[in-house]
């Protein structure tokens, strides 16, 4: 009986002493793993594309294309590290980007800072779809051919002026104005397009004693001027932004769109005359 108590006595002793020793010790909290730094890999999900960096050389080539100057403020749709709105920055730019991976945004947070621009960019978590564009005057994007399809209606109402530019990714039936490779050796993501919004002008307009019938394909112009009894049929018709110019009855238009107003000059020849139109019952 006594050898048992014993025994049981002495289980008892070695639980507790390998308890203390397996326990932290008094006041003492057990230390977690330090936390490896954000690292983004190519390929990595995201809410609507995966992450695919530009190349620096066509993020250049891009900006470049839309002319950016210190008088611009540029978006980056997915702007992901960051690089392409600390390039606008460094061009002068005030620059926004937005982007739904909210460890991307404090990277990109971090890159600004490195690069000495974190006083004229913005990083914000956010969903490109609701985010509000109408400050910028360049859009820049590297998203895919339906998701650009999708963000088009919202982009085609930006100011008249405003330049769009993609990362290889066309806009489907909305023709690029211009089109640019970064040249020979690269090898993937060598292109960019760019569009400038253009002015709306599609209806009827009052041109002097004439009237001037406008349709409208995004850039594209088409329609037919009467003057009395004659009408004729515009050709040439183009939109670069709110400059408008068409052709007709052997007489070169060209003017600015200025809401309900176009105010330019007509050619005919060596001669030329200013000429406005304005969209009827205004």
């Amino acid at each position: 009986m006594h050898g048992s108590i014993h025994v049981r006595r002495l289980a008892l002793v070695l639980f507790l002493l390998l308890s203390a020793a397996a326990a932290p010790a008094l006041g003492q909290t057990p230390q977690a793993a330090p936390q490896q730094p954000f690292q983004p890999h190519v390929g990595q999900g995201g809410k609507d594309v995966v992450w695919v960096p530009t190349p620096d050389g066509l993020v250049g080539k891009m900006l470049e294309m839309a002319k950016v100057t210190p008088d611009d403020f540029v978006i980056d749709l997915g702007s992901g590290d960051g690089r392409t709105v600390i390039a606008a920055a460094k061009r002068g730019a005030r620059a926004l980007g937005v982007e739904y991976n909210p460890d991307m945004v404090e990277l990109s947070r971090q890159n600004a800072e490195k690069a000495g621009v974190a006083d004229r960019v913005e990083f914000v978590k956010a969903d490109l779809f609701e985010t509000d564009l109408s400050k910028a005057t360049v859009v820049t994007l590297f998203l895919l051919p339906d998701i650009n399809l999708k963000l088009r209606p919202k982009l085609l109402d930006l100011a008249p002026g405003t330049r769009i530019v993609s990362n290889t990714f066309t806009m489907a039936d909305w023709e690029a104005d211009e089109t640019a490779g970064v040249g020979p050796g690269c090898t993937a993501w060598c292109n960019a397009l760019m569009w400038i919004v253009p002015a709306k002008v599609a209806g009827t307009w009052t041109a002097g004693d004439g009237e001037l019938r406008l349709g409208q394909d995004f850039q594209k112009v088409s329609g037919t001027l009467r003057r009395g009894s004659t009408t004729t049929a515009i050709g040439e018709g183009r939109l670069r932004g709110d400059r408008i110019s068409f052709t007709a009855g052997g007489t070169s238009y060209t003017g600015t769109v200025n809401g309900p107003r176009i105010e330019g000059t007509a050619v005919t020849g060596s001669a030329s005359v200013p000429w406005t139109a304005t969209r009827a019952g205004q």
